[in-house]
């Protein structure tokens, strides 16, 4: 299984950024797709979700009408579209391979991390 986070860049508050991220060595339609931010210092922060076949999408409370989440299970890609960023936007940001068991969702494997800065 391997993870591939691309896109990361430097962007003045107010821009935008698009992350992406390719997927190999796994059946990618069959997991759900996420990303996750960690600011240095602080814990993960879960930013959004997409369901298997990109029907659904679920977002954080902090990013829902900034960012867009999609997928292309053709090429096993997942981006994330970040507008209107901010400060408190700057992080790591990792994209992460979902699946359901019972209640609870697991993150099992992870892409190695892009920095995403947001400043003047």
């Amino acid at each position: 299984v391997q993870l591939v986070e691309s896109g990361e860049g430097l962007v003045q508050p107010g821009g935008s950024l698009r992350l992406s991220c390719a997927a190999s060595g796994f059946t990618f339609s069959s997991y759900y797709m996420t990303w996750v931010r960690q600011v240095p210092g602080k814990g993960l922060e879960w930013m959004s979700t997409v369901y298997r076949d990109g029907s659904k999408t679920y977002y954080a409370d902090s990013v829902k009408g900034r960012f867009t989440i999609s997928r292309d299970n053709a090429k096993s890609t997942v981006s994330l579209q970040m507008n209107s960023l901010n400060a408190e936007d700057t992080a790591v940001y990792y994209c992460a391979r979902g699946f359901l068991s019972g209640n609870y969702y697991y993150l099992d494997s992870w892409g190695q991390g892009t920095q995403v800065t947001v400043s003047s």
